[in-house]
């Protein structure tokens, strides 16, 4: 019998979600054979077995979140060789004993220590135990009755993940399975929230004071829980570790984009309908060859070397309804403008869908979050490592400059790229920015 462990689908894979089998117990699979579909914090992907044999037993049900890397999920069994049996008489006998211990400390009987001296010789009997308020058969050191160590909460491990989400306090609740055991439903259906202790953070930074549970300062009936899924407690503990770990630094500078928006206009006009062309297309590619020209920003940050880039690899930041997500551009210096458009907008889609690879938005070099789309004027955007630097790109909006002495109209996109210092220092980011200008407002300068 081999076991099935959970996969590690990508680099950073700590735990993911057992979507779905697509297998049952009992079923012959061979090499290659798609056995589950495994949700990590930013897609869905297919689990391929890696040898054959007939699947034993299912240990991990479907849906079940918060699946270890390496735990196992699921049995294997060679032809031939039978499954393993059930224990039910180890199951029964963890039950039994559960129950007599919950029921010996139900009613407990109250005890008063005594002490008395052994035949006048100064030695004190061993431990003895009489009831309060009454004389016990002989004299000696008794203790007051404590709680046995043997209590324990009777509970499935998934009812006691999902207590521990929900902050509920598991021996407060009333069991339905078997022998009063508290199952799944028992959780999800409980409404109470009882407050953790100010101790209890959702990240702990070292050298840093832990910040209190935000349900100390709310009653519950004032908010609704709503657990975080695998994708945003990713994004959370990968920000709050690159923002406090990586020295960030600001740069910002306002581009004309007034002739890049001719030119887009133009070339759609041109396109037929073949394409579309969005500003967001002229950014990515100006970005890639301002990489090209200032390379010691194109680089990441390693203990002991920087890695220099030779292709300019740009995340382009998507939002979702569940998140955020960074699909890559791979070799972006080398794409035409229709090129990146098309690719850009097939890997918003599949990302949206969650069908996106790892290696599609796990790595490169540089990252762009663009929410001029939304009104924004302008924005610090957090560094997503192993990126060195981030571009934040506001609004395209109407402003009144001046030129010759004279006030003009005209528009104007806020630019700001946050910096790693280790990596960059500020007149090299200076050099990138007035790079990336110059593509920006003179688009004709990408043929160069």
């Amino acid at each position: 019998m081999t076991q099935i462990l959970m996969p590690a689908l990508s680099p950073t894979m700590e735990e993911g979600k057992l979507a779905k089998w697509l297998v049952k117990e009992g079923d012959e699979v061979r090499s290659g054979d798609i056995l589950a579909e495994i949700e990590t914090d930013k897609a869905t992907m297919e689990f391929e077995a890696g040898d054959e044999g007939r699947i034993g037993k299912i240990l991990v049900p479907e849906g079940t979140e918060g699946v270890k890397v390496n735990q196992p999920i699921a049995e294997l069994i060679e032809d031939g060789e039978p499954a393993g049996p059930v224990d039910i008489s180890s199951m029964m006998s963890s039950i039994k004993d559960a129950v007599s211990a919950e029921a010996k400390v139900e009613k407990p009987v109250p005890l008063t220590p005594t002490l008395s001296p052994n035949g006048g010789k100064g030695e004190v009997q061993k431990n003895s135990l009489a009831p309060a308020g009454g004389e016990g058969k002989g004299e000696g050191v008794s203790t007051s009755a404590q709680p046995s160590k043997d209590h324990r909460v009777f509970a499935s491990p998934l009812a006691r993940r999902i207590a521990q989400q929900k902050g509920l306090d598991i021996s407060t609740l009333k069991g339905s399975g078997p022998r009063g055991r508290i199952v799944k439903a028992d959780v999800e259906t409980q409404k109470t929230i009882v407050k953790p202790s100010t101790s209890q953070t959702s990240t702990t930074i070292s050298g840093i004071a832990p910040l209190p549970d935000a349900r100390l300062f709310f009653k519950p009936d004032d908010y609704e829980e709503i657990p975080h899924d695998s994708m945003r407690k990713s994004i959370a503990k990968r920000l709050t570790s690159a923002k406090t770990l990586i020295p960030h630094f600001y740069l910002t500078v306002d581009c004309d984009i007034g002739e890049l928006l001719a030119s887009r206009a133009r070339l759609n006009a041109k396109g037929d309908g073949a394409y579309k062309l969005s500003v967001n297309d002229f950014i990515v590619k100006a970005s890639a060859l301002a990489l090209m020209r200032v390379p010691e920003v194109n680089a990441s940050w390693t203990d002991t070397a920087l890695l220099r880039h030779k292709h300019a690899d740009i995340g382009v930041a998507v939002a979702l309804d569940f998140g955020l997500i960074t699909p890559i551009v791979f070799h972006a210096e080398e794409k035409g403008l229709i090129a990146i458009s098309h690719e850009v907008k097939e890997l918003a889609e599949r990302a949206r869908a969650k069908k996106l690879k790892p290696s599609e938005f796990e790595g490169g070099g540089f990252a762009i979050s663009n929410l001029g789309m939304f009104g924004i004027r302008d924005f610090t955007a957090v560094i997503n490592p192993p990126h060195a630097a981030i571009l934040a790109i506001g609004a395209g909006e109407q402003r009144a400059v001046v030129r010759d002495g004279k006030i003009e109209a005209a528009t104007l996109m806020t630019v700001t790229m946050s910096c790693d210092h280790r990596v960059i220092d500020g007149a090299t980011g200076a050099r990138f920015l007035q790079a990336f200008k110059t593509f920006i407002e003179e688009p004709a300068a990408m043929l160069l």
